[in-house]
């Protein structure tokens, strides 16, 4: 009888114990999903805060110039009048100039890595980009002001006014005096920043790429060029495009390098290399000098117009990515 009644008593510990870690892991379960869930809301909520402050901050400047904000070029503190055309100009085209270089070197660097370096110079290549990434953006400013600008002045500058001076519509794009500084200068800085960015993640995505399938590509004779260009970047062409995005949001914010070596001139010239500005170094240079709500609504203009321009940027980026994984099926 007594044993009957100690095993019955073990049976029903057992069954409390279970029950109360079934609760306890219920309770885990609630706590976790709204904790995940207060934290994707918390990103909506601080995103609209951030668009709802810069549409208030920059009311004032739209009301008073209209649409007109977008099209003038000229920024004149003095009499109030402010116009976006040099900012939004100098932020497109160091953009473009820097994705144009920068993707392709990123790209071959990444290849070079995962298919085509000898092990022993794997590792050193890698955390060598790798540390290109960790330096702060003033080191890149100021190394671009005091030793990469002033080559660019004695080198290449002279070399491609030299060179395109004669030729249609190239000698506007290489036209005038080399300052060294100046926008085509700002999209070089720009270029050797993104390109860590762009290394890292088409490499990583790279190594996932199933040795069986190269392996599978190499016997049907096809050679190292043909299995990269229809293997491996059509097997990641999705990480690839996000690590590019990645890198143009980098060039389309960076302040503190683009401030140092573009020029900041609020003009609009078809020479890159003539100096410029861009919204984030007009921003950063003229906010604490702001005086007036015109100036200062300007200001929030641009910050909302490059809000506006790197949504769009996002936006065409997961759209194309919809497109390529519908046609892939």
């Amino acid at each position: 009888m007594t044993e009957m009644t100690i095993t019955a008593n073990t049976a029903e510990t057992a069954s409390n114990q279970k029950s109360t870690a079934l609760r306890r892991q219920r309770l885990n379960d609630v706590i976790f999903r709204a904790l995940t869930r207060a934290s994707a809301i918390a990103v909506l909520v601080l995103l609209g805060g951030v668009m709802v402050s810069l549409v208030a901050g920059a009311w004032p400047a739209f009301s008073k110039f209209g649409f007109g904000f977008l099209t003038t070029e000229v920024w004149n503190p003095v009499t109030d009048q402010f116009g976006a055309l040099a900012p939004v100009y100098g932020t497109l085209v160091t953009a473009f100039i820097a994705m144009l270089i920068g993707v392709p070197v990123s790209l071959g660097i990444a290849v070079f890595l995962t298919e085509i370096c000898p092990p022993f110079l794997r590792r050193p290549i890698g955390i060598a980009v790798e540390l290109l990434a960790g330096i702060p953006s003033i080191i890149y400013g100021i190394w671009g002001l005091f030793v990469f600008a002033p080559v660019l002045q004695r080198t290449l500058q002279p070399w491609l006014i030299s060179t395109f001076h004669h030729v249609p519509l190239l000698d506007n794009l290489f036209a005038g005096p080399p300052f060294g500084i100046g926008m085509l200068t700002a999209a070089l800085v720009l270029t050797i920043m993104v390109l860590p960015f762009i290394t890292s993640i088409a490499r990583d995505v790279f190594e996932t790429v199933p040795p069986m399938l190269k392996e599978a590509a190499y016997g049907l004779g096809c050679t190292r060029w043909e299995v990269i260009w229809n293997i491996v970047i059509p097997y990641t062409r999705t990480g690839v495009i996000g690590g590019v995005m990645l890198g143009l949001g980098r060039a389309l914010g960076e302040t503190m390098a683009v401030t140092f070596v573009i020029g900041n001139a609020h003009r609009v010239s078809s020479s890159i290399l003539q100096p410029g500005t861009t919204i984030s170094a007009t921003i950063a240079n003229e906010f604490s000098e702001a005086v007036g709500d015109t100036y200062t609504s300007s200001l929030f203009a641009l910050g909302l117009i490059l809000f506006f321009i790197t949504f769009i940027v996002l936006a065409a980026a997961r759209l194309m990515l919809m497109r390529l994984e519908k046609k892939a099926g």
